[in-house]
């Protein structure tokens, strides 16, 4: 069976990406789906490579029951285009940065994360490091409702039973 390929994508790799790759990582491990999937995480800029998450994300997601501990930070490569089926960016920039670098018949790959949860009203996940402890946990939120309309988008069109 064909895994589905998912990265999260943000600026360093160290909050908001990895707090995504735990909590989608935890939601599909629940819904007994995650032999079904190879989920990563990654960032544009490459400031924190080998690093693990912010303190504060890994605070936060423990919180609720997620281990980020283990996971380092990566840049996105130029093969993560062919290799994964869903780029999702956090936010504009980073969105901005994939699209530019990705080869144009990969394009439709590359796509907003908080697109999958519209009841939010907004597209993009605010970066929460330079903000306080507020911020991280209004982040993991925000992933939490995407997350959850992510896995649902892959159930109704099919890709996962």
């Amino acid at each position: 069976m064909k895994k589905i390929k998912v990265l999260f994508v943000c600026m360093g790799n160290i909050c908001r990406s990895p707090t995504a790759e735990g909590v989608f990582t935890r939601l599909v491990k629940e819904k007994q789906l995650l032999d079904q999937f190879e989920i990563d995480s990654a960032g544009t800029h490459a400031y924190h490579i080998g690093e693990q998450p912010d303190h504060r994300s890994q605070k936060t997601a423990k919180e609720h029951g997620i281990e980020l501990s283990h996971l380092r930070a990566r840049k996105v490569i130029y093969g993560d285009f062919d290799d994964y089926d869903y780029l999702l960016a956090m936010d504009n920039d980073n969105y901005d940065i994939m699209i530019n670098a990705c080869p144009s018949h990969h394009h439709d790959k590359i796509k907003y994360f908080l697109d999958y949860a519209p009841q939010l009203g907004f597209r993009e996940v605010p970066d929460p490091y330079y903000g306080g402890e507020h911020g991280f946990e209004n982040v993991l939120n925000m992933i939490e409702a995407a997350s959850t309309g992510f896995l649902e988008f892959l159930k109704t069109s099919g890709e996962i039973k």
